[in-house]
């Protein structure tokens, strides 16, 4: 039978304005960060208590991650968090590793170094969010890193696969070292990709994508 959460961790207050598009970042951002637990029920108007918002946007931001697959509607009490196995997380990495590994060995033979030295902002950010041991900091960072690495390739398309994947394997952080070492790997991804290492681009992107390391 499915659990019905109590309680919801404390939060922000949303803002106002694009509400439905800032409880959607901040529930993906919940679910990335194990907040929002999985197998567990939540109802609107719970969590619209938290953001400080109607009941309404919080569905409406339900039912857009019920079509991603990351929860799931339960009749007359809310929506139930995905509870996903150890086989099926293994078949999406192995899916994300399929799809970024040949795109970026081909991008890292074409794309500027310059363009890629623009982005090591971003990849210590992730470094800096893990070291503080924000999740959130990190969930958010992690993803705008291999958003703004994608997005080199010009194929929104491929970015809005990629992008649904990577929610989908995003699970609660690991203790603090494992959390450091998922972050260095942007940096040392990046001096590879610099330097055209494509052996290293291969093996460290592999790895931090089906955590093989």
């Amino acid at each position: 039978p499915a659990r019905e959460a109590s309680a919801v961790p404390s939060g922000p207050v949303v803002r106002r304005s694009s509400v439905r598009g800032q409880v959607l970042a901040a529930l993906r951002t919940a679910l990335a960060t194990g907040e929002l637990r999985p197998g567990e029920v939540y109802s609107g108007p719970v969590l619209g208590e938290r953001f400080g918002v109607s009941a309404t946007p919080v569905r409406e931001a339900m039912q857009q991650l019920a079509l991603e697959g990351a929860v799931e509607v339960v009749p007359n009490r809310g929506f139930r968090v995905v509870e996903r196995g150890a086989r099926e997380l293994a078949e999406l990495a192995e899916v994300r590793a399929l799809l970024e590994v040949p795109v970026l060995l081909r991008l890292a033979g074409t794309v500027p170094v310059e363009r890629w030295a623009a982005l090591r902002p971003l990849a210590e950010a992730t470094v800096r969010a893990a070291s503080s041991g924000c999740p959130a900091a990190y969930a958010e960072s992690d993803r705008a890193f291999h958003h703004a690495l994608l997005s080199l390739s010009g194929n929104e398309q491929l970015v809005r696969i990629a992008a649904d994947l990577h929610r989908r394997t995003q699970r609660p952080p690991a203790a603090a070292p494992a959390l450091l070492a998922d972050a260095t790997d942007h940096t040392a991804l990046l001096d590879a990709l610099i330097a055209r290492d494509l052996d290293t681009v291969r093996a460290l992107l592999h790895g931090h994508v089906t955590g093989s390391r």
